[in-house]
């Protein structure tokens, strides 16, 4: 597999041969660096260790300088491992938008964002009570019944309940590259992908 790491910078729209509108996000992918190479010898398996996005050496510890230092690069503030990485990489090489190409498969990871604490209607699509009868006023948007009384004396697990939403590591896969500018590092993929502008994704290839 191949993969980098980027930033979501937004979402955008573009046209294909057809004049067939298409909803595209658009991906700031690397350069990352390698800083650590995995073997199947020394630790049983075969990565690489891919960083990216520069980080202030005053929030670095000793030990992270010394471990970026051995791949002759400043500290990263983002480090995700790739197993089975396509070629034969090394310790301080630098990975860009060009292992993609025009017409690629890929997924894309991210975390979700945060919604904080929603009821049902929200967070699981409960269309509600209805209409407000029997001198009913104020239950419009409840969750109803939660379970039996006596029998079973206990509310079952996984039952669909108001709670925390959002902030979900999540993966959307088989999205197209549309295209791949290499020289401003950027990578058009189709549709929507997790998380808020700004924030870190993972883009794997096949």
């Amino acid at each position: 597999m191949k993969g980098i790491i980027g930033k979501k910078v937004g979402m955008t729209t573009l046209y294909n041969a057809d004049g067939k509108q298409m909803a595209c996000t658009v991906i700031e992918a690397g350069p990352c660096v390698v800083t650590q190479v995995r073997t199947q010898e020394t630790d049983g398996y075969k990565a690489i260790q891919v960083s990216y996005d520069e980080k202030k050496d005053k929030n670095t510890s000793a030990g992270q300088k010394g471990h970026f230092a051995k791949a002759n690069t400043t500290p990263k503030f983002k480090v995700i491992e790739f197993k089975n990485f396509d070629g034969d990489k090394t310790l301080g090489d630098t990975i860009t938008s060009e292992i993609f190409q025009k017409g690629d498969k890929v997924s894309v990871v991210g975390t979700s964002k945060g919604k904080g604490f929603q009821g049902v209607v929200k967070r699981h699509n409960f269309s509600g009570v209805g209409m407000a009868t029997h001198g009913q006023h104020n239950r419009l948007r409840a969750p109803g019944s939660i379970g039996a009384c006596s029998t079973p004396s206990r509310v079952f697990k996984g039952i669909r309940m108001g709670g925390r939403m959002g902030s979900d590591r999540v993966k959307v896969k088989n999205l197209n590259v549309l295209d791949v500018l290499t020289d401003k590092n950027l990578i058009i993929v189709t549709g929507a992908v997790p998380g808020a502008i700004g924030s870190y994704v993972i883009v794997e290839g096949k």
